[in-house]
């Protein structure tokens, strides 16, 4: 997932150790572009068996964040990226207590040269 090109969509996933992705936390997805500050793109979380999500205003229609419950995995897809998409991405987790496990990867948007 390091080079996606512009237009395609960028898919992270992260696999959740130590708890389960239905026990009720918030998982959440954050990247910082380089040189800038960090930009919280959405969350999700089970509640009352289906699972809900909110995404960032920024990026509101290009975003989706889905749960594998079997895989214990949750993952994040960004549609049509461009430049402005490179960025630091991490996976972390957060409760009333901020609990947290950043995780995080390096994702460029590039077109290739010739």
């Amino acid at each position: 997932p390091g080079l996606v090109k512009p237009s395609q969509t960028l898919s992270l996933t992260c696999t959740v150790t130590g708890d389960s992705i239905s026990s009720g936390y918030a998982w959440i997805w954050i990247r910082q572009p380089p040189g800038k500050g960090l930009e919280w793109l959405g969350v999700g979380y089970y509640g009352e068996s289906s699972w809900n999500t909110n995404y960032g205003s920024s990026i509101q229609g290009r975003i989706s964040i889905t749960a594998d419950s079997s895989k214990n995995q949750f993952s994040l897809q960004l549609s049509s990226a461009t430049s402005e998409d490179t960025a630091v991405y991490y996976c972390a987790t957060g409760t009333v207590k901020q609990k947290s496990y950043p995780r995080r990867t390096v994702t460029t948007v590039s077109s290739l040269q010739p």
